[in-house]
Order: C-alpha cells, then structure tokens, then sequence
C-alpha cells in the first residue's frame, strides 16, 4: 500500500508510524460530562501509549428529530473544548455546518471536521481551509473512494494541504450503511491520509424511526478489519453510558471497554506495519 503525506495534528501525527486515535463522546452533553470523559480517555490513552486527539461535537445540527438534543452551541462548545485541550495537552476536534462556524471553531480547534452529509460544500471547504487549521474530511455516504480528490483539489485551491479523510459507511439500502475496506486502500493509495470511522459506519441512519439506531457491538470488529487493511488510524465515539447517551447511544463504545480495544488495535497496527 502507498505511503500516506502525515498530517500533524498537535503533537499527533495522522500517517505516521504509530496509529492515531480520535476518541470522545457523540456531543457535548454538558460541561462537566465532557470534562470528565475527556480526563478519563486521556488517563487510558496515556496508559496504553495511545496518540489521541479528543472529540465532541458542540451541535448534532443532523438529528433524525426535532426532538432530539444537539448541543451547546458553537461558541460554547469550542470554549470548553479548548480548555480541555489547553488543561489536558491534547488536541482537540469537532465537526463545524457553516462557512462562519468553522471561522469561530479555527480560532480554538486544532482539527476541524466537515460532516459527511457537507464533505462537497464548497463555501464551507474554503471557509474551514481559510483558518489554516487542519482538516479532516469524513466521505460521505454517497461518495465513492476516489471521488475524494475533487474534494482534496479545492481544499488545495484554497491554500490548505494539511487534511485527512475518513471512512465512514457507504448507504445501503434504507437505514442501512456498509463498510468496504477498499475505500481504505484506495484513498490512501490516492497519497491521503486515511482514519476509518469505526462507530457511525455501524449506524441504521433514522432505524428508531425519529432517531438513529445502530450495531454498536460491531463497531470494534470493524475497526479491527480497518486496522489490518492499513489504514492510519481510527475514529470512536466513546461514551460512560452508552444507553444514557443523549445521542447515537447505540453505537458508542463503554468506556470501560477502550482499553482492551485500544490494545488489540495497536497489536493489529504493528503486525501489518
């Protein structure tokens, strides 16, 4: 498999020789929640040897209902998330929806995500690639591999190489996503980095009827068939109490579950290197 440009992320490096790891919670349940959960996987990446960047998404502006709980806000949820960073010495990400979400987050986010959903967004790519911030794009579901370097062109053209993409699920018929390792090999062989999003690719996109169901049992077992096809690192959502989690609940790992996850991922990473 080709060699992928490293992407660096604070002190991470996306396409290095060590697997990296964005891990956090679906959103920013409150402040205090987020705080804690980013200590206790900081305190697990730390004890495993793992390179992590922490996520949390100030707003979930895609939820199956109106119902449904999105976040704290975009100013917020970057404050906070920056304190984290700053108080942990870790980078930090979240995803941004709009040219002038992604001109707050740039001021404080050491990685902006463009949603899946929002990936061909030309304002938003030249808005998030203006910040100078890098950038990691998750595929979305309705794109094939190598569709990406339209994508990777325009962040280009707009003055910013430093991006990544992920794999997150292909639709499936309805409310239904598939994994195809391929879609790894051929974006990294295309010269990208490449991380696999290991927890919405088990998602059954509005399958609860006003809100998303999922495979969450699935998720490491993916995310051990990405590892072994090569690809540069793995995104999870982690959550205490996945079944109280006010939002994609279904397909967040236990907490108490990463350590053997990050283990066995590490252990694939180094066979196949």
């Amino acid at each position: 498999m080709a060699k992928s440009k490293p992407l660096q992320v604070g002190k991470v490096i996306i396409g290095g020789k060590d697997p990296a790891f964005i891990l956090g919670p679906c959103v920013i349940e409150s402040e205090k929640f987020v705080s804690r959960m980013a200590k206790k996987i900081a305190e697990i990446c730390s004890a495993e040897d793992v390179h992590l960047i922490f996520k949390a998404s100030y707003d979930k502006a895609n939820r199956s209902s109106v119902r449904s709980f999105r976040g704290l806000g975009v100013r917020e949820g970057c404050e906070i998330l920056s304190a984290i960073g700053r108080e942990l010495e870790i980078p930090v990400t979240t995803d941004v929806h709009s040219p002038e979400e992604a001109e707050i987050a740039g001021k404080n986010i050491d990685l902006l995500q463009i949603p899946a959903f929002l990936c061909r967004q030309t304002d938003l790519l030249r808005a998030a690639a203006e910040t100078g911030r890098a950038i990691n794009v998750k595929k979305g579901q309705f794109l094939a591999p190598w569709d990406v370097r339209n994508i990777a062109e325009k962040l280009v053209a707009f003055g910013n190489s430093q991006f990544c993409f992920t794999e997150r699920g292909t639709t499936f018929g309805y409310n239904n996503l598939v994994a195809d390792m391929r879609s790894l090999y051929w974006m990294r062989e295309a010269g990208y980095p490449v991380l696999f999003d290991a927890t919405h690719s088990v998602q059954r996109p509005g399958g609860a009827g006003d809100s998303t169901s999922g495979d969450g049992p699935i998720a490491p077992v993916l995310a051990r068939a990405a590892m072994a096809a090569g690809c540069d690192g793995i995104f999870m959502e982690v959550h205490e109490d996945p079944a109280s989690a006010l939002s994609d609940g279904p397909n967040q790992i236990p907490l108490n579950d990463l350590p053997k996850h990050l283990r066995m991922l590490k252990a694939i990473h180094a066979a196949v290197s």
